[in-house]
């Protein structure tokens, strides 16, 4: 996910809490097929919204305090987040069709 930076515990604050854009953070893990599956799709939304909207990426396994933190049970989970505040989140991979 070239268009996708991955943020962590250490700077996930900084990053997404004080961001000024909208920061969409898809909480995912190496392990996790539907993530990879996703992948593609996020890093378009990235490279479609750059400017307007920021996309991170939280690996749960790398940064359990803020996944703790969101109460992040099963991934994928996207959050969006405005103003430092969570304003919508999906759970899993959603099928288009």
């Amino acid at each position: 996910m070239s268009n996708v930076p991955s943020v962590n515990d250490s700077n996930f604050d900084e990053q997404v809490v004080n961001s000024d854009l909208p920061v969409l953070v898809d909480f995912s893990a190496t392990w996790c097929g539907p993530c990879k599956q996703i992948a593609p799709f996020v890093d378009q939304l990235a490279q479609e919204h750059a400017g307007k909207v920021k996309v991170v990426m939280v690996d749960i396994d790398e940064s359990p305090q803020t996944a703790a933190k969101y109460g992040i049970r099963g991934v994928p989970t996207l959050k969006m987040f405005k103003a430092g505040e969570v304003i919508a989140e999906q759970v899993g991979a959603a099928h288009t069709a």
